[in-house]
């Protein structure tokens, strides 16, 4: 008599295990590719994530969490707080903190006002405010960008094929071989000098589609600043990704 295979059961989406007598819930990821279990925290604030790897199981991956729940609340302990854009919140435009006001209008456009504490007056009802504020928030990041990017493909005589802004979570830009450029809109969020190295270093991709010690002069050769912005992302970056 043959013997149907034994049908592997299915992972739920989440868990939740016992931190410091609190429950704390983790998403599962199955991926049939990954080689062993990896905990992380993904940087839109949506919670940690369990890779699962192929051959994996539900006791193996709860008897994994526990066994890192200690670096995993170390690193909830040390994230920066979340920031939602609601009236109240301050928010770091160009490196500068402003205060998010509502104007009380149903109508209009998001301003900014120059007072001992600058602000920035969104209308609209008070829940649509953060989607608001953000799409206000990408239009200057992007009208940044495209500045900075053509001057500094103007210098070394390169033509960019186009240019995008995303909610990008691991790189701030990025440049694809057809000369496209691609960058995190949170950048707008940084001094100015921070996002001048960042265009300055996308569009030495132009010229340059690695990362070799001839690239790297390009990129000082374009923004002087690269040694220190590089050091300023490695420290703040993560705060950038708690807005929004």
């Amino acid at each position: 008599m043959l013997m149907r295979p034994r049908r592997k059961t299915a992972l739920p989406d989440h868990i939740e295990i016992d931190a410091d007598g609190a429950p704390l819930r983790i998403r599962l990821r199955a991926d049939p590719r990954a080689r062993r279990y990896l905990l992380r925290l993904p940087a839109d604030y949506s919670g940690p994530v369990l890779t699962v790897p192929g051959g994996g199981n539900l006791a193996r991956a709860e008897r994994f969490a526990r066994q890192h729940v200690d670096w995993l609340l170390e690193r909830l302990e040390k994230r920066p707080e979340h920031i939602a854009l609601r009236p109240g919140d301050l928010v770091p435009l160009r490196g500068c903190d402003h205060r998010i006001a509502a104007t009380g209008k149903l109508r209009g456009l998001v301003q900014t006002r120059t007072t001992d504490m600058p602000e920035l007056l969104v209308p609209g009802a008070e829940d649509h405010i953060p989607r608001k504020l953000t799409t206000w928030l990408k239009a200057e990041a992007k009208a940044d960008l495209v500045r900075a990017t053509h001057h500094h493909a103007g210098r070394i005589g390169k033509d960019i094929a186009g240019l995008t802004v995303r909610d990008t979570k691991s790189r701030w830009g990025s440049c694809a071989s057809n000369g496209k450029l691609s960058f995190s809109w949170r950048l707008v969020l940084a001094p100015p000098e921070i996002l001048d190295y960042v265009a300055a270093h996308e569009v030495a991709h132009l010229r340059e589609m690695n990362h070799s010690a001839r690239f790297w002069r390009l990129c000082e050769e374009l923004a002087p600043q690269t040694p220190e912005a590089r050091k300023w992302l490695k420290e703040n970056g993560a705060r950038l990704h708690g807005y929004g």
